[in-house]
């Protein structure tokens, strides 16, 4: 399987705005708290996955389990990588694009609501010039770093200030844009970038960020990089899948906020789609015609009648674990995956992230769907 090709940008614009308000309505990060069910991976050094022993008949397994990743580290493709500026790129601001000079990235503020930016500034190997995270970069070479998202992805203009960036990156996903807008008219030079979300945006965004950075030969390796382990690991879960359309598994996403009430399901041109399928099941919700981010119903989740249940950690938590969803929805419950108990939840800033972590999602979240415990 190949990731699709990128297509209408004003696409993945109107995503990330959803994603923001779903953010600020949530009132909560999307980080990667404890998980709350028992941890599906094992300490030491994994089987591959194209060895693992799996079930002949995954939509028949039962019980909730945890996908982890094998390690949250970001190996730098370069150590002390060239670069050249000022760069002239073009800023996919979600007004529009335009042309923007960057002249210093002494002092880089990534910003996103997955923390995959971030991620990606350091997979360049700049990430000794990152001055500052957003609440949900998580992984380890930026502890320490502080803070500038507060009440959930609400950017404190006073905190970005306070660091003196030079650069600021971001995708429209973290706002309000008022406050962007204000950093921008202090002096900060502000770069948009807009990568589709789905199984092609890891790449694409080692491209984009990369030539921000004055880099673009160092994108290029991390693109290619990336692309030979997203293929490998794909060509893995299709070892693995079952052969027959009919045996595979049917995932739906959820996306939950119980203190708030938001019950949310990821349909296509989502990212969640190219997730699913990358993993070898069935996305339920595009075949009943669910696009974008949309409210959940009861109606649509009976239909659906997923298998799974795909969520994230955060989100699982906030409605009381399983026992919890099922109590609050019982529509949940009369579905094959309610009934089987079967839910895969992984941390928030890891699941949709769709940055250089995203091979080791795909294989974290395969071994939970096919081999839990494994």
């Amino acid at each position: 399987m190949t990731p699709r090709p990128r297509s209408r940008p004003a696409r993945a614009a109107g995503l990330a705005a959803m994603l923001a308000a779903l953010a600020l309505l949530g009132g909560c990060a999307v980080a990667a708290p404890q998980a709350t069910a028992e941890p599906t991976a094992p300490s030491g050094p994994r089987v591959p996955l194209s060895e693992l022993t799996v079930s002949d008949s995954p939509r028949t397994l039962t019980g909730p389990s945890t996908a982890l990743i094998e390690s949250s580290r970001i190996e730098p493709v370069a150590v002390d990588p060239a670069q050249s500026l000022p760069a002239t790129v073009v800023s996919r601001d979600l007004d529009g694009d335009r042309e923007v000079v960057v002249a210093d990235a002494s002092r880089i503020l990534p910003l996103d609501i997955a923390g995959s930016i971030a991620a990606t500034v350091f997979a360049l190997g700049f990430g000794d010039a990152v001055v500052g995270r957003d609440i949900s970069t998580t992984f380890p070479e930026a502890d320490g770093l502080p803070v500038v998202t507060s009440s959930g992805h609400a950017i404190s203009s006073e905190a970005v200030l306070a660091l003196r960036p030079t650069l600021v990156i971001t995708d429209g996903t973290v706002g309000p844009t008022d406050v962007v807008l204000q950093l921008r008219d202090a002096g900060v030079t502000v770069v948009y970038v807009d990568a589709e979300p789905g199984l092609g945006a890891p790449a694409e965004l080692a491209r984009q960020v990369s030539a921000a950075l004055g880099s673009p030969a160092t994108g290029e390796l991390l693109a290619e990089r990336l692309e030979q382990e997203l293929a490998e690991v794909l060509t893995a879960i299709e070892s693995i899948r079952p052969e027959n359309p009919a045996d595979r598994v049917r995932i739906l996403f959820l996306y939950l906020r119980g203190a708030s009430g938001i019950y949310y399901l990821f349909g296509e041109e989502s990212g969640a789609d190219e997730l699913i399928e990358g993993l070898g099941g069935i996305d339920v919700a595009g075949e009943i015609g669910w696009t974008g981010l949309r409210p959940m119903t009861d109606e649509a989740l009976v239909a659906a009648d997923p298998d799974l249940i795909l969520v994230m950690t955060g989100g699982l938590e906030s409605v009381g674990g399983v026992d919890g969803l099922l109590a609050e929805k019982p529509a949940v419950a009369l579905t094959r995956a309610g009934e089987a108990r079967r839910f895969v939840d992984m941390a928030d800033g890891e699941v949709l992230s769709f940055g250089p972590r995203t091979p080791a999602v795909l294989d974290a979240l395969a071994r939970a769907i096919y081999a839990p415990g494994m």
